[in-house]
């Protein structure tokens, strides 16, 4: 007999950060926190979501890369003033370093 799984295809280097764990993941980080705001239905967002695992991958222990559902976790979008997404943001110490909004190539995601 043929025995058939459905498995998560979805494999991510990047964690997953929500409204109710961005502060203990991202502010309180020890490290920079490079976040990346997206939603299932964005084309963009999918288009960019390897190169933010790439980095997840390439920087290790010294930068944590996570996602951010904005359809789950709609308060965090809103606090940071999301409009688009893709929105990839830094932070650092507790503190938003830098924005970049829209699928960009990867240089400069790690600029």
């Amino acid at each position: 007999s043929l025995l058939c799984r459905a498995e998560d295809t979805q494999t991510s280097a990047a964690n997953v950060v929500t409204d109710a764990t961005f502060e203990e993941l991202v502010l309180k980080s020890p490290v920079p926190v490079l976040v990346d705001f997206w939603a299932p239905w964005c084309g963009p967002c999918r288009m960019i979501a390897p190169l933010i695992d790439e980095i997840s991958n390439e920087y290790g222990d010294k930068l944590r890369a996570l996602k951010l559902n904005t359809d789950e976790s709609p308060s965090v979008a809103t606090e940071y003033g999301i409009r688009s997404i893709p929105t990839v943001m830094i932070f650092k110490d507790g503190a938003k370093l830098d924005t970049v909004i829209g699928a960009v190539p990867k240089s400069t995601l790690v600029n």
